[in-house]
Formats: C-alpha cells, sequence, structure tokens
C-alpha cells in the first residue's frame, strides 16, 4: 500500500534518493539562513528588539542544514546540485513572496513594512515546515540514524512557528492588522502553488532515480494535485489564522548545539 511512510521509507532506503533529498533540504536551510542573517543585519530602527530573535531563527536554519550535510556524511555521500524546480525559496521568491535577495543585498536598512512582510511570509512558510517535520517524526521518529536529527529540527521548527504568531500578533495590537492580513493571504496562496510545483518536481526526480512504474507516479501525481485543490479552496485558511502559541517568546533563548548524528 502506498503510503507518507512507505514512500519516505524508499527514497531513504537509497543512496542516490537520500542524497538528492538531503541536498534539496540543506540548500533550502542555507538560504533561509542568509535571509534571516541579512534581516536581523538590517533590521529597522524602530524594530531593533527582533533583531536577537531574527538571528536565533537564522542560526537554528543553518544549524538544520549542518545536520542535512552531517546525514549525509554518515553514509559516505556528498551534495548534489539543488535541481532548480525544487528550488522553494527561490520560486517564491520569483513569485513576488517575502523579501527579494537583492534588497537583502543592499547595505540599506529595512522598513517596518519590510519586517512585517518578512513576519508573514515566514509565518505560512513555517506552517509548512512543521507540518512536514511532524508527519517525519509521526513515522520516524525512532529511527535509528534519523530520529535524533528529525526530533531536534522538529523542535526548532515548532519555535519558529511560533515565535512568528506570537509576533505578528503584537504588531497586529500595534496597526499592522490590515497590512499583516493582506501579506498572510497573498503568501498562502502562492505557498500552497509552490509547494504544489515543488512537490511534483521533486517526485518526479524521485521517480527517475527509483525508476517507479508510470501507474505510481501518476497516483503520486494525483495525490498532490488533490492535496493542492483542498489548500486552494479552504486549506489555505489555517496558515493565515494568528493565535497566541503555548510556547512564548520561543526564540528567546541560544541555538541548542548540534550534535553527531
Amino acid at each position: 500500500m502506498l503510503t507518507a511512510k512507505s514512500l519516505f521509507q524508499e527514497i531513504i532506503d537509497d543512496d542516490e534518493s537520500f542524497q538528492l533529498f538531503c541536498s534539496i533540504a540543506a540548500s533550502g536551510e542555507a538560504q533561509g539562513g542568509w535571509e534571516n542573517a541579512r534581516i536581523a543585519a538590517l533590521v529597522a530602527p524602530g524594530m531593533r528588539d527582533l533583531g536577537p530573535k531574527i538571528t536565533r531563527h537564522g542560526a537554528d536554519e543553518d544549524k538544520h542544514g549542518r545536520i542535512f550535510h552531517a546525514l549525509m556524511r554518515k553514509r559516505g555521500l556528498d551534495p548534489v546540485p539543488v535541481p532548480p524546480d525544487t528550488d522553494y525559496t527561490m520560486l517564491l521568491e520569483r513569485r513576488g513572496i517575502g523579501l527579494a535577495h537583492d534588497k537583502l543585498r543592499r547595505d540599506e536598512p529595512l522598513t517596518e513594512r519590510d519586517i512585517v512582510v518578512y513576519l508573514a511570509h515566514s509565518r505560512v512558510t513555517e506552517e509548512r515546515a512543521a507540518a512536514q517535520m511532524q508527519l517525519l517524526v509521526r513515522h520516524f521518529g525512532d529511527h535509528p540514524d534519523l530520529g535524533k536529527a528529525i526530533r531536534m529540527i522538529c523542535d526548532d521548527e515548532d519555535n519558529h512557528l511560533a515565535y512568528c504568531h506570537e509576533e505578528l500578533l503584537r504588531l497586529n495590537y500595534e496597526g499592522y492588522g490590515r497590512l499583516i492580513q493582506s501579506v498572510l493571504r497573498d503568501s498562502a496562496l502562492a505557498e500552497i502553488q509552490v509547494y504544489r510545483d515543488v512537490s511534483l518536481a521533486v517526485m518526479r526526480h524521485m521517480g527517475r532515480i527509483l525508476r517507479w512504474p508510470k501507474a505510481k507516479a501518476a497516483t503520486l501525481a494525483a495525490g498532490i494535485h488533490g492535496v493542492y485543490a483542498y489548500e486552494r479552496a479552504v486549506g489555505w485558511h489555517k496558515m493565515v489564522d494568528l493565535r497566541m502559541p503555548e510556547r512564548r517568546d520561543a526564540l528567546g533563548g541560544p541555538v541548542a548545539p548540534v550534535h553527531a548524528f
């Protein structure tokens, strides 16, 4: 029976598909780490109190990238180039979601609006990341090689999502509510399309590596389109809701160290 667990098991059991999976994940985390580091360096003067939390956000993502590289090294694998059609972060940027890399490369302070855009964009993408990691922990949290790594990353993603909720609610009370809701909606609708496209691309690459029969590939593609249809109709609303998290000040402390995996 084709399930999320059986599919991922097949991917991690094969060196080439595992290598591609980890390379894609590591690249995305590294991009996120760089973006957050630049945002922290350029944070709007009126929002400098957020600087340490943005820095922590980026440091966590850098840590995740190192974890995926460590998982590859443990199996004697090197990173491989990431196919452009699987580059989630850059595909979102091309749709105008989040802060453009050109803006972040300049040594000009960001505006308060830019910081709201960053937090709203992060709230949407961290919803996806947290859900994906929770799924992996549910199925592979006790895996002898992957379990410790994915549990650590999952905990961090939960922290990131809590941080976005808390800071956006604070900014909402400070008068940014209309902007927050507009950016959240635009980000969510773009993200579900990019996620669909990236998911289809990843499955195509994995199917080639693992030599999936056409029927299996077609079934997976249909499932991805089905998820998109649901999210386009109603699922995106979950990505724009704001609620006070149980974890308060989730990024207020130091980065947890990376242990050997």
